[in-house]
């Protein structure tokens, strides 16, 4: 491909460290599909006849065909990367035709064109994944509508809400993740073919024709720029990264509310496992990989971040580092969104523990709280006395709703008979009812619009 100004072959060594071969294999269609519209993009150009570029169209797809057969790269071919390999093939097809179609085109504009193609392809991909766990959070929820659990700050009790807005919470999180990857998606899709090495193209290449034909939004403006740029690959990693942080934290607290300290959740056997050594072990090993893998895509942000920071423009070897990270980071994202939507369908809930929980701990104090403020108390009064309330229903051993009236006066003297129907947990959760709240209508209309979107997406 490039030997005519070189004597000697590369190194061994060398070789090993420049060929990407063994792993760039998986743009080989991409590659195809952008040579395919590069073709028709030089007839129009007037550098190939009609004729010409129908030859090298044809060929090319049964290079796409070829390709796909095979096991893996076909490292043995002798090729550097994915492009040489399809150009080499290309010319075993026909001749000195095939030496024709790299006219005006770089590898710089190529892989990058390439890539932007794989990127567009796989955010798609992870997109449907997010949506079906989004599906599964959903039928989660639903099942458990009517159980309420404790609710957290510091992971310490704090006041009671209804589990499906707990698995609501983590739906939120994933519609962000989704509008993330589908805003990084409209800056991947922008065509870098006619670039050619940094100048742009000699040849009169409509870009913006060609950038259709390849489904892109258009042309990127600055040849010097695109074949330097991996922004989008950054920018794609960092919705990958918090879309897998958002998923450890759910395996986390799955993995906290299944443990026999708070018994909340049980695991199915089939997104568990056992011990070698232990015969009673059932180990939520499916959640602990959901926490485990953010770390590693987390690692390939700060990696790509790290090889971009100090490159001059424009096109430099360093960028080849770009391939490995992306195409793990997507490949471990898509494992863990399936399988938390697995451990969600296998993840029952002990609804009585659950409420037993939430009732204790003093989870109703903001409602006494809220409830003398009703009684025209200021609410940091309120907030005092409830606190020394608290303090005497401890040393009794008390909750709040079993102290007597005159217990509840001798700190707080605007407290009437209709204390007790406040401090319910029923009382609580209805008192909640703002958008966004835990009233159970109000996760009613969430988990509706939820499924509406769904719907509307093709998923439900």
């Amino acid at each position: 491909m490039w030997g005519g100004r070189f004597d000697q072959p590369p190194s061994e060594l060398f070789r090993e460290a420049n060929d990407s071969l063994p792993f760039d294999w998986q743009l080989v269609q991409c590659d195809i599909t952008g040579s395919v519209a590069w073709a028709h993009a030089l007839s129009r150009a007037g550098v190939l006849t009609h004729d010409e570029a129908l030859l090298i169209e044809r060929a090319l797809g049964e290079i796409a065909d070829e390709a796909a057969a095979l096991g893996g790269p076909p490292i043995d071919s002798g090729a550097e990367d994915v492009h040489s390999w399809v150009e080499q093939r290309l010319i075993e097809s026909l001749g000195p035709l095939g030496k024709k179609l790299h006219t005006g085109r770089s590898r710089n504009d190529q892989v990058a064109t390439d890539l932007r193609l794989w990127c567009r392809t796989a955010i798609d991909a992870r997109l449907t994944e997010i949506d079906a766990l989004l599906a599964a959070s959903l039928r989660f929820a639903r099942t458990n509508s009517d159980a309420v659990m404790p609710g957290y700050t510091h992971l310490q009790r704090a006041q009671p809400v209804l589990v499906a807005h707990w698995a609501m919470a983590y739906t939120a999180m994933l519609e962000r993740d989704r509008e993330r990857l589908l805003d990084a998606r409209r800056r991947v899709n922008r065509c870098p073919l006619g670039c050619a090495a940094l100048a742009g193209t000699a040849y009169p290449i409509d870009r913006s024709r060609l950038a259709s034909a390849l489904g892109f939004d258009g042309p990127t403006p600055n040849s010097l720029d695109t074949v330097a740029d991996r922004d989008f690959v950054v920018e794609t990693l960092s919705a990958l990264s918090l879309c897998a942080v958002h998923l450890s934290r759910l395996g986390e607290e799955l993995l906290v509310f299944g443990s026999a300290e708070f018994g909340f959740f049980t695991f199915g056997d089939e997104v568990a496992s056992g011990s070698s050594i232990m015969p009673q072990k059932k180990n939520p090993d499916a959640a602990e990989l959901m926490r485990g893998k953010a770390g590693r895509i987390v690692g390939h942000l700060v990696s790509m971040l790290t090889t971009l920071k100090g490159l001059p423009l424009a096109y430099n070897k360093d960028l080849q580092e770009d391939k490995q990270p992306l195409f793990d980071a997507m490949q471990q994202l898509s494992l863990v969104l399936r399988l938390a939507r697995a451990v969600f369908d296998a993840t029952s809930v002990n609804a009585e523990r659950c409420q037993q929980a939430a009732a204790e701990s003093y989870t109703n104090a903001t409602e006494l709280a809220d409830y003398l403020v009703g009684k025209g108390v200021p609410f940091r009064d309120a907030h005092h006395q409830v606190g020394r309330l608290v303090v005497d229903a401890i040393a009794l051993d008390l909750p709040l709703e079993s102290l007597s009236i005159d217990q509840f006066r001798a700190h707080a003297p605007a407290v009437r008979d209709d204390v007790y129907s406040a401090l319910t947990l029923e009382a609580s959760l209805a008192r909640r009812d703002v958008e966004g709240g835990t009233a159970p209508a109000r996760v009613s209309v969430a988990m509706d619009t939820l499924e509406q979107h769904l719907v509307i997406r093709g998923t439900v």
